[in-house]
């Protein structure tokens, strides 16, 4: 069996962790609005037409914030049509997903949503085909007490207290070719409209804090030079800058999925560096926080790609004007034009969303919001009847019950492998990766409760691992508990029929003696350590 060490101490400090870090993304594709979030047929619909068990399931499960409404869909989206009675809401096409729009869930049903979920909103504005006063209009109509036109409008609609929403994004990927109204092409414009519309925001509410857009991939071959270029203009007035990035590994090549975490190491470490460099050249103190607000890992097969473009991604080969292709209106109680999730690969898709909210908490000390994209189906699975808990709800809601405090570096010395290159299509091209470890860890230290907590990830896929946990630096702690989680095969996953095919279950085996842990780490597992205050 292959051997592995693992070595924390208490003064191994990374930074405070955020409540926010381990938060979900929530936009209007496919079932997730209408279907899963709205259906006034549904059985447990309350007065708005919003499922009760999809809300009270993620308010157990304890999400802690959700970015909304999204996504591409904002960058066309105009909120002003979404308040109201809902007979004098206007119908609108969605550009970017190729829907029709009813604005049945508007505005205020996506606030009160949140509410209902017990999760705090962190709402993306229009700055697309929106404009400044718009962005400012929706904070006022959102967060102002009253006395005006657009707050009392709220208060006309039904919600006589503001939100209160602290938290706004200037649009969303504002430099990706495939956005409506993209400022791909002049970063410094966009940068230029940010610091504005921030400061007009700010103005409204001072209160707020706001997060502007950097490249929305490390693929795109503007990258990192558009970030640069917009950052520069916004730096001194904005909170935070949004991160997105989607990993992809093909199914003929599964140890890429979970290699998948040094993309995020480099493209947080290059935008840090980057803020860095800034605060510096712009002469300011504030030291620039991060938003990882979009990402997600999953198998996609290869598929059609140039070669000689040279890492080139041509804005026209994300322009589709096919005509063969409809708008789709979408109703919530009929689920035959939904796009539904993969059917095989839980665990290791688990894992490797499991791998990211790692790198998230490994960087707690600049990474103050996460955002996973699939994170609502991973808290709370769903269908048109139905809703139940995936092999994903439980390393989310360990992270967010544990992983509280102070988070920690982990020692890690284990077996690497490496990962050849691969190319999924003309912007998803991979030179492969390096040194790939297959022990991934993180730890959270909550003082304030007497709680240490670690996170271990077997990334072997065929093999165990011996694991030896050096801890004798928490003198006067005690070993608790080792919980692990692992699929028998590829073909399990949890359904409403069999929700109990893949859990977390309590390793008896694993032991300490005067500081060092010996556990066996099975293959392709998810582990959690918990350790006491003595």
């Amino acid at each position: 069996m292959k051997q592995a060490t693992l070595t924390l101490h208490p003064d191994y400090r990374i930074g405070e962790i955020s409540p926010r870090l381990f938060g979900a993304f929530l936009e209007p594709i496919g079932s997730m609005v209408d279907g899963s979030m709205y259906n006034p047929k549904h059985p447990s619909a309350d007065g708005q037409g919003l499922r009760r068990d999809f809300y009270e399931a993620l308010r157990e499960a304890g999400l802690p914030c959700v970015r909304l409404p999204g996504g591409n869909f904002v960058s066309g989206w105009q909120w002003k049509d979404s308040v109201g009675p809902l007979a004098e809401r206007k119908v609108h096409l969605d550009m970017a997903w190729r829907q029709v729009i009813t604005n049945k869930v508007g505005h205020d049903e996506y606030l009160q949503w949140t509410e209902k979920a017990g999760a705090e909103p962190i709402y993306t504005v229009n700055l697309g085909t929106g404009t400044l006063q718009d962005a400012a209009d929706c904070v006022e109509y959102t967060n102002f007490a009253g006395g005006t036109y657009w707050s009392d409008l709220r208060k006309k609609n039904g919600h006589a207290a503001p939100y209160g929403v602290k938290t706004w994004c200037l649009g969303n990927e504002m430099d990706g070719p495939w956005q409506i109204a993209s400022y791909e092409r002049d970063p410094r414009a966009y940068g230029i409209l940010a610091h504005e519309t921030s400061k007009a925001m700010k103005w409204v509410d001072p209160t707020v804090e706001t997060v502007a857009c950097v490249s929305s991939s490390p693929f795109l071959n503007h990258y990192p030079e558009w970030d640069r270029q917009a950052l520069e203009e916004c730096y001194e007035t904005v909170d935070y800058i949004s991160l997105h990035h989607y990993h992809s590994a093909p199914p003929d090549l599964p140890e890429a999925l979970l290699a998948g975490y040094q993309a995020f190491e480099n493209y947080i470490r290059t935008e840090i560096a980057l803020c860095d460099y800034l605060r510096t050249r712009l002469r300011v103190k504030k030291t620039m926080m991060l938003a990882f607000d979009e990402y997600a890992s999953s198998f996609r097969p290869r598929g059609e790609f140039h070669p000689g473009l040279g890492g080139r991604q041509p804005a026209a080969g994300f322009c589709d004007f096919n005509p063969d292709r409809k708008y789709v209106l979408h109703d919530p109680d009929d689920w035959s034009t939904r796009r539904m999730p993969p059917q095989t690969g839980e665990m290791l898709r688990t894992l490797a969303t499991a791998s990211t909210m790692l790198v998230l908490l490994r960087h707690a000390d600049r990474i103050r919001i996460g955002c996973a994209t699939g994170g609502l189906g991973d808290l709370c699975r769903t269908d048109r009847e139905h809703v139940w808990k995936g092999a994903s709800h439980y390393p989310f809601t360990q992270l967010i019950r544990l992983a509280k405090g102070t988070s920690l570096r982990c020692e890690v010395t284990c077996g690497k492998y490496d990962v050849p290159g691969y190319v999924i299509d003309d912007m998803n091209q991979y030179a492969g990766f390096e040194g790939v470890e297959t022990v991934q860890a993180a730890a959270a230290l909550n003082e304030a409760e007497g709680v240490l907590s670690v996170f271990v990830i077997n990334a072997d896929l065929a093999e165990g691992q011996q694991l030896r946990m050096d801890v004798r630096g928490f003198e006067g702690w005690r070993y608790v508990s080792h919980t692990a989680m692992s699929a028998s095969g590829p073909e399990d996953r949890n359904t409403w029929d069999h929700p109990d095919v893949i859990l977390p279950k309590e390793n008896r085996e694993t032991s300490c003696d005067r500081g060092i842990l010996s556990a066996v780490l099975a293959p392709a597992s998810w582990n959690v350590f918990r350790f006491g205050k003595a």
